[in-house]
């Protein structure tokens, strides 16, 4: 049988609260406890019946120790990760990896150097509604799709607690982006050429709130990728466009449906009125012309991310997320920085 793989979660916060559930839900890995640098956060622990650490050096020193995930600020992600490698850890930091492409040469280097597995929790690669999507484009369900658009809108602005500030690597781009950022990589299986990118500034003044940004790809798809955080009417999560039909992914809810043409119309488009003249081109198409599909089921299973990295541990497996798609990721985030902040394209 294979050795369970004994987890250690550094920062018990709300993420690192959902990664301690996960954890006690599949038998390939064992929490094997938490550590957080608030007493307050480990006295809750515990009260749930998790072993909580005294200290992070004890963490390090327990020889029984598999794999750490850093639930922490990202700004502390380079170097509790790299110490964490340096004493024998595998380590997985929670996104986004880090702050720059610099400090990920950096922590990936550590990892060649201790011979420890290092790697990133990109969970969102389970989102159903991503995975309709991939599916639909896969399929060619609408023809030669030619524009995908992801959005992620909120309408309560950056959260209260260190993700408002620059210092410890806040805002929406390293926050929602990254995931996003992730998804388009995963399913275009290729670097965009350009980005033009634009950040908003709405609730806070020293981290971004949100962002639109446009990547254009050599097979001719345009993909945008958008945040807001001051949004109070949402657009679709997913909003696709092909030469045959659209398909509308309009929440986490997967609720949404796809529109495909069966026919070419026989006649000409009646005319519609507005309220200033008439227009054929805005008409709608007759219903004997177009057929709605309702989406396709995708099944999903966010329990796979820590199977693999035990099955990786084991040398039964690869980690699922690479450091080249690290550096991928951390790339495009970076370029939309440098689109906003000088007003112009950037090419990869």
């Amino acid at each position: 049988m294979s050795r369970i793989i004994n987890v250690v979660v550094i920062g018990y916060g709300g993420m690192g609260g959902w990664h301690t559930q996960r954890l006690q839900e599949i038998p390939e890995v064992h929490l094997a406890g938490v550590y957080d640098i608030k007493p307050e956060r480990n006295a809750a622990a515990e009260a749930k019946g998790i072993h909580a650490y005294k200290s992070f050096q004890e963490v390090l020193d327990d020889p029984t120790v598999d794999v750490l995930t850093l639930a922490i600020p990202n700004d502390q992600h380079k170097p509790i990760a790299i110490q964490a490698m340096a004493a024998g850890k595998n380590v997985i930091s929670e996104k986004p990896v880090t702050l720059g492409s610099a400090d990920l040469e950096e922590m990936i280097a550590a990892s060649k150097k201790y011979g420890v597995m290092f790697t990133v929790h990109q969970n969102r690669r389970w989102d159903e509604d991503f995975r309709i999507v991939k599916k639909i484009l896969a399929d060619k369900t609408l023809g030669r799709v030619f524009r995908i658009s992801s959005r992620v809108h909120g309408s309560r602005g950056i959260p209260g607690d260190w993700r408002n500030t620059k210092e410890a690597g806040g805002g929406m781009v390293l926050d929602w982006g990254v995931h996003l950022l992730d998804q388009m990589n995963m399913m275009m299986g290729q670097m965009p050429v350009s980005c033009y990118a634009r950040l908003t500034y709405v609730t806070n003044e020293e981290v971004d709130d949100g962002f639109t940004s446009l990547f254009t790809f050599a097979n001719g798809i345009d993909f945008v990728v958008e945040v807001g955080t001051s949004n109070f009417i949402n657009l679709p999560r997913w909003y696709v466009e092909g030469i045959n039909g659209t398909a509308e992914v309009t929440d986490f809810a997967c609720n949404g449906k796809i529109v495909v043409a069966k026919s070419d119309e026989k006649h000409d488009a009646v005319p519609i009125i507005t309220a200033a003249g008439l227009t054929k081109t805005m008409a709608p198409r007759t219903p004997d012309t177009i057929s709605e599909l309702p989406l396709p089921r995708i099944p999903s299973d966010i329990h796979d991310y820590y199977r693999n990295i035990a099955a990786t541990l084991n040398g039964e497996a690869t980690q699922i997320v690479t450091h080249d798609q690290q550096r991928q990721v951390m790339k495009l985030m970076e370029a939309i920085f440098e689109s906003a902040n000088n007003n112009k394209v950037v090419y990869f």
